[in-house]
Order: structure tokens, then sequence, then C-alpha cells
């Protein structure tokens, strides 16, 4: 019998929906969204506008996630090193960008009982964006359904030094770094995701074959799914298409498959 499509799906992604397993959806999905520059000059367009039509892909992507209950969805939205090579021009209008999406969005994020989060060094933020942030976040905290975090200002290995020099403060503050023991448990509580469990699945757009210093330690087991499609063509519909892609995978953690209990050692 046919599992019930949950309300909200469009025709195809419902036809998508139809073959995937809910009780086998990713707990938490981590989204690379790359290629918003490329969909721009295909169109002969500035760069800008493939930002700005990214915003669309968010939407429909965060929508349908929240419809079929996916737990926690993370979208690297903007990278520490964004600020280094772009141009200031650029990065002005992604902070205004991003502004006007909080205030656009926070409605249909309650209407969606979603929670918004953000992941990244928030305080090297302009202080205007700041504000707004902190808004958008509160405006949706009562919210118990999907938990959308944002990565601003966001690097893996920053977030890992962060997390090192967070442990040695504690130590310091407890006793003395004499008292500090660090295994992994340790520095998962310290760093930025520790009120996420780690993603079952990236996906990255535009058909590149890197990680780009994106949540480094936490996806040390995530299974990776690379699609062609840029970023500002992304829908719900690609989404699903990812996560039946992630279902057709067998995680081992390390381990063996069932036929391989009695391989001969090396």
């Amino acid at each position: 019998m046919q599992h019930k499509v949950p309300a909200g799906l469009d025709h195809k992604e419902a036809e998508v929906y139809r073959h995937l397993d809910p009780q086998k959806l990713p707990k938490h999905i981590a989204i690379i969204m790359d290629g918003n520059g490329r969909w721009a000059k295909r169109r002969h367009m500035p760069r800008v506008a493939g930002h700005r039509a990214g915003v669309a892909a968010v939407r429909s992507t965060v929508e349908t996630a929240a419809r079929i209950h996916i737990p926690a969805l993370t979208l690297y939205a903007f990278s520490e090193e964004n600020w280094k090579k772009r141009p200031k021009s650029e990065v002005d209008f992604l902070m205004r960008l991003l502004s006007r999406y909080l205030k656009a969005e926070v409605p249909t994020l309650n209407q969606n009982s979603i929670r918004l989060q953000y992941i990244g060094r928030q305080h090297e933020l302009p202080p205007d964006v700041q504000e707004r942030m902190a808004w958008a976040r509160e405006s949706t905290a009562a919210n118990a359904g999907m938990v959308l975090t944002l990565a601003l200002n966001y690097s893996a290995r920053s977030e890992i030094v962060d997390a090192f020099r967070a442990m040695l403060t504690a130590a310091e503050q407890n006793g003395g770094v004499e008292h500090l023991r660090v295994d992994e448990d340790a520095v998962s509580r310290h760093l930025y995701t520790r009120h996420l469990p780690d993603p079952d699945l990236v996906v990255r757009t535009s058909g590149e074959m890197r990680l780009s210093n994106f949540l480094l330690w936490q996806l040390a087991y995530a299974e990776i799914y690379v699609t062609s499609t840029l970023w500002p063509d992304f829908r719900g519909v690609h989404l699903l298409e990812g996560i039946a892609e992630y279902q057709k995978r067998e995680r081992r953690y390390g381990g063996l498959n069932h036929g391989d209990t009695h391989a001969q050692p090396l």
C-alpha cells in the first residue's frame, strides 16, 4: 500500500515522494548552494542576479523539506572566504539580500513551524544584519518543526579552531588546563552545531566535487549527492531526488555489508 503524500507537495514532488521510504528519511540534510554566478553568466546577467534568483530555490527547498518532516536542514549561505575573495559590492549586496530574505520569509517559516538558527562567526557581520538575524531567530523560536540553520560567515576550519578555544577557556575556568580532556565527544559539544545531529546527507549543486570548507568534522560519514543543477534552478523536487539516491545507499560507518562478514583479511 502506498504511503500518504504530505500536504503541500506539487505533482512532481509527490511523484518522487511516492517512491521514498518515509521511515528512512535523513534526519539532517546539509546543502552547499553553488552555481549562482554561472547561472547569471549563462544569461548574460550580473552575478548579483544569480544570487537574487537563488532566493526562490531556498524557499522551495526549505518548504519541501519541512513538509516531508526533515528534522534539520543546514544551508551554506555565506562562507568566511567570501569576505576575502568577492568584490565588496557583491558582499554588500549579499548582506542586503540576507536582510530582505529574513524579513520576507519569517511569516512562511512560522506557517511551516520552522525554527531558524545560525552557525558561523556572526559577530563579524554588519551590526544591522546581526540585528535582523536576531529578530528572525527570536520570531521563530517557539516553532517546534524543522530546524533551519543558515551558515553565515562560516568556515569549518574556523569552527574547529573556535571549538578548541572554547574548550581551553572552559578548562581554565574549571581547575586549569591540566584537567582538560580532549576526545571526539568533547569536540562535538563545542562545535557550532552542538544542537544538531551530524548530517546524514550533503547535497552540492552545480556539479562541483568538493566540500569547500563546509562542516568538515560533521560530514565524516555523510552520504554525498552532487547534482549538475545550478542553485537558482534547484527546487524541492531536486531535494527529493537527492533523498531517493540517498535511500539506495547502504550506510556502514566503516563496518561490513551483511554479505561480507566472512571476508578474508588482507
